[in-house]
């Protein structure tokens, strides 16, 4: 019988924006992570806070996990907050963070509601092609590997 990672590429495990039980049992599971980082300020303390559990994980429970990127989401380019926070993320993680930055988009919100993935509910917004473009970022990368 094959092991359920023998079967897939990927296996996404999402987790709620809070460092709880079910996000550390996730940590212990598996060997890449990605963090989705709202770009607002609030959101850096909650990264400080998950990149000490990543590092509490990898020290006591899996030690192969790791921090496979950052990645951008809810960007607004009308907002000096957004530009504050991607450049402090960038200074401080370098290359950890993904070159594909996810836009604040009504249809990446509107999606959900209708039971729909952004990329079938509307494929051509702005939402859905950087969801299509960090795929194709993230396959890349892992080529270069």
């Amino acid at each position: 019988m094959n092991d359920i990672k023998d079967l897939y590429d990927y296996i996404i495990i999402d987790c709620p924006p809070s460092v709880g039980l079910l996000t550390v049992n996730a940590l212990c599971a598996v060997k890449n992570l990605i963090i989705p980082l709202q770009t607002e300020f609030y959101a850096l303390e909650g990264l400080t806070q998950l990149i000490r559990t990543l590092d509490q994980v990898q020290h006591n429970f899996n030690n192969d996990i790791k921090l496979q990127g950052i990645l951008l989401t809810m960007y607004d380019t009308r907002n000096k907050i957004s530009e504050m926070v991607s450049n402090d993320v960038k200074r401080h993680f370098g290359d950890k963070v993904f070159k594909t930055v996810i836009p604040r988009n009504v249809r990446v919100s509107e999606a959900p509601s209708f039971g729909q993935p952004v990329l079938m509910y509307d494929i051509n917004c702005p939402g859905s092609q950087a969801y299509a473009a960090l795929a194709g970022e993230i396959i890349n990368q892992e080529k270069v590997l």
